[in-house]
């Protein structure tokens, strides 16, 4: 057997079952007794709902993994890949068209495959434990809204990469690089303004108790209040969240119109400080930062193996391309990929522990974002006591006990 093929088909298995051991490790170590940090918010029943919650999802994804493996599976081994590009070379068209064609048919393909999945979750799952406020409509809606997005900024940037890949093989990566920094620098400019209004509509906090804590806060803490918005993410789940994005005088911070209707104006201050912690302390610069290097290192890489025949063998073509290159690699990349996302995973849950800290040394009552962290874990049926190995694997955020832990000791010193 070809040593590339085998090193991918043994890293997507392998990653495969780390994966599901996980997951059923996780499903294993709910406790049946509610934390005593939560019987103040939790009663039994709606506890024993985030358990139910927590399995369900689980089986989705696990059936939902199982299936992707066995497609993937089949058609690597299948040959659908040498089919799917002799497709595409049938139509006699430049390479750049002929790679933006290949991506086309491969990522719609993996959408519509998703889409039965994605349906049950919100029409079904989400349904059923009282999240779900999506409508047919604007689910297709959004779809829709997807495609677009994706023709618009997606199309010319893998253009653009196709293009210096294939013409420059010895530097073309740096131009693509240069591209594609760029573009993930207008995406956090424009995302605030133009990009996120697409699906949601974002209004700026009213006048109130609220707002004029928030801003007593603010100034206290030299944090320009011009991008405070209340975003409505009830249309489409009940769930609670807050997030900051865009860069400068771009910035935004959402808090979902769902969170300010079911927390007290301070524990919302609390929040608000946790989401100003992560810039003030450069945790989104610092990601930025890190998904340029890493993108540059992967794209030198990519320049290493984009027309070694083995490679192409391994899946039956005959003729290297760019495009199908690109798909090669990042299979290929599947042990590096999870070994990063690893380290990313680690670092994140270390910002969030930071932010948490950030919120409250500037607010001086911890007790507020305790209180916020254990009404929104209850409120989302969240899993209060996941599994070590998952959380190492896939969390990007600390288990809410371990907050709760951190931010007690912080108020004790």
């Amino acid at each position: 057997m070809n040593i590339y093929l085998l090193i991918i088909l043994v890293s997507i298995i392998g990653a495969y079952l780390l994966e599901n051991a996980s997951i059923y490790l996780n499903i294993l170590h709910l406790d049946p007794a509610v934390p005593r940090e939560f019987i103040d918010v939790v009663d039994r029943e709606k506890y024993r709902r985030s358990q139910e919650y927590t399995r369900k999802q689980s089986k989705v994804h696990l059936f939902h993994s199982s299936v992707n493996l066995a497609i993937l599976l089949a058609f690597i081994l299948g040959g659908g890949f040498a089919w799917l590009d002799g497709l595409v070379r049938s139509f006699s068209f430049p390479p750049v068209w002929s790679g933006l064609i290949f991506f086309a048919c491969l990522g719609f393909a993996l959408d519509l495959f998703s889409l039965p999945f994605e349906i049950y979750n919100t029409f079904v799952l989400e349904e059923k434990f009282g999240f779900n406020r999506m409508t047919p409509k604007l689910f297709l809606t959004d779809k829709l809204k997807g495609y677009l997005l994706t023709l618009a900024i997606g199309g010319p940037l893998l253009a653009g990469i196709l293009l210096f890949l294939g013409r420059y093989p010895d530097w073309g990566w740096l131009f693509a690089w240069s591209l594609i920094v760029l573009v993930m620098l207008l995406v956090h400019c424009l995302a605030p303004t133009l990009i996120l209004p697409l699906f949601n509509t974002f209004t700026p906090l009213e006048e109130g108790d609220l707002k004029r804590k928030i801003e007593a806060y603010a100034r206290r803490n030299g944090f320009d209040l011009s991008g405070i918005f209340v975003m409505d993410g009830s249309k489409r789940s009940s769930k609670s969240n807050a997030f900051f994005t865009g860069l400068g005088r771009k910035k935004r911070i959402a808090l979902f119109d769902t969170l300010v209707e079911k927390h007290e104006p301070d524990e919302l201050v609390a929040v608000l400080a946790h989401e100003i912690g992560h810039y003030k302390k450069k945790h989104i610069l610092k990601n930025m930062i890190l998904a340029i290097v890493k993108t540059g290192i992967l794209l030198f890489l990519v320049s290493l193996f984009i027309s070694h025949p083995p490679l192409f063998a391994a899946f039956g073509l005959n003729q290297p391309s760019v495009y199908a290159g690109l798909v090669f690699f990042a299979l290929l990349y599947t042990p590096i990929a999870l070994i990063l996302s690893l380290y990313l995973n680690y670092l994140s849950r270390k910002f969030e522990y930071q932010a948490d800290a950030f919120a409250a040394e500037t607010t001086k009552t911890p007790e507020y974002l305790i209180q916020a962290l254990k009404r929104l874990s209850a409120d989302n049926l969240s899993n209060l006591t996941p599994h070590p190995f998952y959380v190492f694997l896939n969390h990007s955020h600390p288990p809410v006990l371990n907050r709760i832990k951190a931010l007690k000791q912080a108020e004790n010193t």
